[in-house]
């Protein structure tokens, strides 16, 4: 379970004294919880400031203070639908994160915890139709409308097409599924900026987002993800997954402190029901086990 790094810290703490040891062995606990070797190294120097300043000894001084440190660094923003004027969510990421399965969740959560009803799916990874099938299952265990189009179909077309069918039936939330296709990153971002166009164009009067989902398990990978997704489009938020079955889920640290890009949504389950609003210290008290 989510317990490495806690774990690891409690060794690394139980040493007692704030040594230069103590010190480099918190920056390898660190940088195996996937925070990176850049915001490893600034964390950890800034613990070594705050002891020496402090006079702080002992587990849990110790821990609450990186735990205040860690705090600074990680960003939470509500993403949650709009009543009064359609939600557009360009959901996106690479193949295997959990897209699908994330927008299932996403449409359970906004009409049964937001009280948004009116909901559709859009199959816009046209370029795998096992993709377009698990969408269509989950819309209809949950009631909702899905737009699909043909294995090979232009993306933008049908995101547009969901975009069009939704505003004439009022419906207010479009959920777009996108390819993750990484092997080739030019075409990954040229297509990607075309849909985003065509949805910023047709979507200028909604509230439109554009949300990144981040496999926990996935190591120092999801930050080079973030980076390619942000390059190409910018993107508004992220949403943790699998965060039930990784012992580590450090990537958020260095995505929210080194691309500015805060989390929305984390998912550790697998009912429509296991996500809920990232909270930022709840984050942080299970990272460094208090």
């Amino acid at each position: 379970m989510k317990k490495g790094l806690s774990a690891r810290l409690r060794q690394v703490f139980g040493i007692g004294t704030a040594d230069e040891s103590f010190f480099e062995e918190l920056e390898d606990s660190l940088v195996e919880a996937d925070l990176g070797g850049t915001v490893a190294m600034e964390v950890s120097q800034l613990l070594r400031l705050r002891a020496r300043k402090e006079q702080l000894n002992g587990d849990q001084a110790l821990r609450q203070a990186l735990h205040d440190i860690l705090l600074q660094y990680v960003t939470a923003v509500d993403l949650s639908p709009d009543p009064a004027r359609m939600n557009v969510y360009l959901v996106l990421g690479v193949n295997g994160v959990g897209k699908t399965t994330t927008i299932a969740k996403l449409a359970h959560h906004f009409e049964a915890d937001c009280g948004v009803s009116g909901t559709v799916l859009a199959a816009g990874d046209t370029f795998r139709a096992a993709a377009v099938e698990q969408l269509a299952v989950h819309a209809q265990r949950l009631g909702v409308r899905i737009v699909r189009q043909a294995q090979g179909a232009d993306p933008g077309a049908v995101i547009y097409d969901a975009l069009q069918s939704a505003s004439n039936r009022g419906e207010r939330i479009v959920l777009a599924d996108t390819a993750g296709r990484m092997h080739n990153k030019a075409n990954l971002i040229a297509e990607l900026q075309k849909i985003d166009r065509i949805v910023a164009g047709r979507a200028a009067d909604c509230n439109y987002r554009r949300l990144l989902v981040i496999d926990a398990t996935t190591g120092q990978n999801g930050l080079r993800q973030a980076e390619t997704f942000h390059e190409a489009v910018g993107v508004d938020a992220a949403v943790l997954t699998k965060y039930d079955s990784t012992a580590k889920g450090g990537i958020v640290v260095p995505i929210c402190k080194t691309l500015g890009i805060p989390f929305s949504y984390i998912s550790d389950g697998e009912r429509y029901s296991d996500i809920r609003r990232f909270d930022t210290r709840a984050y942080i008290d299970d990272l460094v086990g208090l």
